[in-house]
């Protein structure tokens, strides 16, 4: 269930807000300049599928969002056997990745269409963390901090969008402050 809950960055252990309404969410976010709209995400994709084989799953959605000024797509999709050394890993080098505080040159739009992981964004003195879930498409301003966190056992598959080929590059902060605030594994855990 897609959540969002919002925490003072001075005092991480404190709430301000915590809903699973989509409409509470949405205009939260929209409060601070943040995109976030539920969409039908119902292909199955296979264990197997590729970032061609998303794609095609979501044609249509990738089609309409694109026609919003986007150039470049690309999917993001760790999935596997949990009990796989190998595949966890991989999926810990990619966490870590993920849990440095960056920000883009570009908005970052992400549509989940499996899944789940923890976007948390720090903006005005809190951190504004949306637990998205396939159907979820969050857009997030260039040059908002935040980092993202997949868990430590990732199940997700996100198609992202950028309007300038290289917005997909992190500008990364430097900030450990991803550190001090509950994970996604955490987040889930107490759900």
């Amino acid at each position: 269930m897609s959540k969002l809950i919002v925490i003072p960055v001075d005092n991480p252990s404190a709430t301000i807000v915590s809903t699973t309404d989509a409409t509470e969410i949405a205009e939260e976010l929209a409060s601070v300049g943040v995109q976030f709209e539920q969409w039908e995400a119902s292909a199955d994709l296979a264990n197997d599928a590729d970032a061609d084989a998303v794609l095609a799953a979501f044609a249509d959605d990738v089609e309409r969002i694109m026609a919003r000024g986007f150039a470049t797509v690309d999917v993001v999709r760790l999935q596997g056997d949990p009990d796989d050394p190998g595949f966890l890993a991989k999926a810990a080098e990619a966490r870590n990745k993920f849990l440095s505080e960056h920000t883009h040159d570009d908005d970052e739009v992400r549509f989940f269409v499996e899944g789940s992981g923890a976007f948390y964004l720090r903006i005005d003195g809190a951190v504004l963390t949306v637990i998205c879930e396939a159907g979820d498409l969050l857009s997030v301003p260039a040059g908002t901090t935040h980092w993202f966190d997949m868990g430590t056992r990732p199940h997700f598959a996100a198609i992202r969008f950028f309007r300038i080929p290289e917005g997909w590059v992190g500008n990364f902060t430097g900030n450990d402050i991803a550190t001090r605030f509950p994970t996604y594994d955490q987040l889930v855990a107490s759900a």
